[in-house]
């Protein structure tokens, strides 16, 4: 298995919209495209079972 040690960058689309979502050492983090702010979950609290405390917003 591969270690996760540096950011993991793909593009999803996800209706009309495209989004980079990002996978790295500390959680994950999906942002609408030309944007700043996204939605950030650490994988903390995905394995804890807490990710409806999610931060961050969309938009």
């Amino acid at each position: 298995m591969t270690k996760l040690d540096k950011p993991l960058r793909r593009e999803v689309q996800i209706g009309d919209k495209a989004y980079t979502l990002t996978i790295d050492p500390d959680g994950l983090k999906l942002v609408e495209k030309g944007h700043r702010k996204g939605v950030e979950v650490s994988w903390s609290s995905i394995a804890g079972g807490e990710h409806q405390d999610a931060q961050g917003a969309m938009g």
